[in-house]
């Protein structure tokens, strides 16, 4: 085993959930009479912070807005989006296999740690967890670094070296330099190669199978 304990982000690492993301974005965006994008046009949404999103979508710094917003996306996410959603093929036989091998999963992800915990539960992931960190409603722990950060802190320290996050966007290869830990960079996902190859990452892989070839070897 290359790592003994793993970091892992949820949307475009272990889950594609383009189609509930983008409809509750769009929900929105359709509440407060903005203009909607295409599905399509809004992949670049999945992975930053909510809010910093709709600041872009907006194109408005107003807090009232944005919090409006964020909850009103929240209002579909919450009862629709979460399910509209699947596993990448592999990765649930993956997760056996490292959890089977003595590795510990460790989850870090900007999304609400409330809506991620009902994600692994609906699709029978939870049990290869050791630790579920997202961030809270609140927007505290929304940033990766401090996430990431905080996770670090359920697991030894002296194993820190033995210790990677997985992820598919420059944010998770940013919080995992801030913490001192390596990085994978998952190209599957939803960041472009041309982000993640800028964010320089210890690793990029193409596929789940890429992945479970790099940490077992």
């Amino acid at each position: 085993m290359r790592y003994d304990i793993i970091l892992w982000d949820l949307d475009g690492t272990l889950t594609d959930p383009k189609e509930g993301i983008t409809r509750s974005v769009q929900f929105a965006l359709k509440q407060l009479n903005y203009p909607i994008p295409e599905a399509d046009d809004l992949d670049w949404v999945i992975g930053p912070p909510l809010k910093e999103s709709f600041k872009l979508l907006l194109q408005s710094t107003d807090d009232n807005l944005l919090t409006q917003a964020v909850l009103l996306y929240r209002e579909r996410f919450q009862e629709l989006g979460l399910y509209e959603n699947f596993v990448y093929p592999g990765i649930a036989e993956l997760l056996f296999k490292l959890k089977k091998q003595g590795c510990k999963n460790l989850l870090a992800t900007s999304k609400p740690r409330v809506f991620a915990e009902k994600i692994l539960q609906h699709f029978s992931l939870q049990e290869y967890f050791d630790v579920i960190m997202g961030s809270e409603l609140s927007g505290q722990f929304v940033e990766k670094d401090a996430l990431i950060g905080e996770v670090l802190k359920k697991a030894p320290t002296n194993l820190r070296s033995r210790t990677v996050m997985v992820g598919d966007r420059k944010y998770d290869v940013e919080g995992a330099r801030a913490n001192q830990i390596d990085v994978i960079s998952v190209g599957y996902g939803y960041g472009t190669i041309e982000e993640l190859q800028d964010a320089k990452p210890d690793f990029i892989v193409s596929s789940v199978k890429d992945l479970e070839r790099l940490l077992f070897n």
